[in-house]
């Protein structure tokens, strides 16, 4: 991909930084990701300025981001997530199978099989649209479909979250800033994502760093975390990346398709909240968590909102991993399956 002109992307930043600010003045949940991400919807739709995204702005802070949710796992957590993998595997599943309402919706009011199938997947965009290209899939419905889900779960759950269920219980363990940690953490998490990257592996720049900070913290028992301010630097960045996605012709192309697409998340996510309330029943889990853990939401914004509102930051990204990998691994196989089956 071609460098972006100075000129294109100079703004986002500085627009970024307002809207989170501004959210933040306000007691937005989320205030530096959900802010930086309205403000450049609203500069980019309501003006000429067509701000574009800062060069290797998002992964820069999916890098900050995944560092920080590493750290908090410990031996501790680990175990805890583990003695909880029947319920993790549930919950994704659980998830990953009630995109089938979005896929319905998708098909009755026109759509062909594989763009209904791809665009509805609560899987990364990007990987999404690969899988979409190469099964016939109507390449810009899937993006529009993907961008559209992240941005209303992004734009919703937190407020939910907020204003509705509260803030989780503090933090069980203290955590402090060790600079001799993180300075190892940080470019071995960006050795490992550019490797990654390098194999073609989705979403190198979060998973990288977070397995690294995540193996070192739990060899180490570490108990620290990252520095204030780094969390929102890394929230500013993803919002201001999600952001440039969408302008005045996103909103204006096949506006039925994105109300179908709005409609399908809002049942995904009904479904989603209502398995979370019956596995928290059975479990005694906190109820928050889980349904977080089960929102089809990114998984670098689903663990911020948990790190923001003190939710288990672990469980939460336990579940959203276990999701994606579910997605990534068995979508195309099973609609290759049900293409072979004829329309009835």
């Amino acid at each position: 991909m071609p460098d972006r002109p100075f000129r294109t992307w100079w703004g986002t930043p500085l627009v970024g930084l307002l809207g989170g600010f501004l959210a933040s003045q306000v007691g937005w949940p989320l205030p530096w990701m959900v802010g930086s991400l309205l403000a450049i919807i609203l500069v980019r739709c309501l003006t000429p300025w067509q701000l574009a995204e800062i060069p290797g702005g998002r992964k820069c802070g999916q890098w900050v981001v995944g560092i920080g949710i590493g750290l908090h796992f410990t031996p501790t957590v680990i175990e805890q997530v583990l003695s909880h993998f029947g319920l993790i595997f549930i919950g994704a599943l659980v998830t990953s199978v009630s995109s089938v309402v979005g896929v319905w919706l998708m098909l009755r009011t026109g759509e062909d099989r594989a763009t209904a199938f791809f665009s509805s997947m609560p899987g990364g965009s990007g990987e999404m649209v690969n899988l979409g290209a190469r099964n016939g899939a109507v390449l810009s419905n899937v993006a529009a479909g993907q961008s559209l889900r992240v941005l209303a779960v992004v734009l919703c759950v937190p407020a939910i979250f907020k204003y509705l269920m509260g803030n989780g219980s503090p933090a069980t363990h203290v955590t402090s800033v060790d600079w001799s940690w993180l300075a190892v953490l940080f470019p071995l998490g960006a050795l490992v994502a550019w490797g990654w990257q390098r194999l073609k592996q989705p979403n190198p720049w979060l998973f990288g760093p977070l397995l690294v900070s995540a193996i070192v913290s739990v060899g180490f028992d570490l108990h620290i975390g990252l520095p204030n301010g780094g969390s929102q630097i890394g929230q500013w960045l993803i919002g201001s990346g999600l952001g440039c996605h969408f302008n005045r012709a996103f909103f204006r192309r096949a506006p039925s398709f994105l109300a179908r697409t709005l409609v399908g998340t809002a049942l995904t996510m009904s479904i989603a909240a209502g398995c979370a309330w019956l596995l928290s029943l059975a479990t005694h889990l906190d109820l928050r968590s889980l349904t977080l853990g089960m929102m089809p939401g990114g998984i670098a914004e689903m663990s911020l909102t948990a790190e923001v509102l003190q939710l288990s930051v672990p469980l939460v990204t336990a579940m959203q991993v276990m999701r994606l990998l579910f997605v990534l691994f068995l979508a195309e196989p099973l609609f290759r399956y049900w293409n072979r089956k004829p329309v009835l």
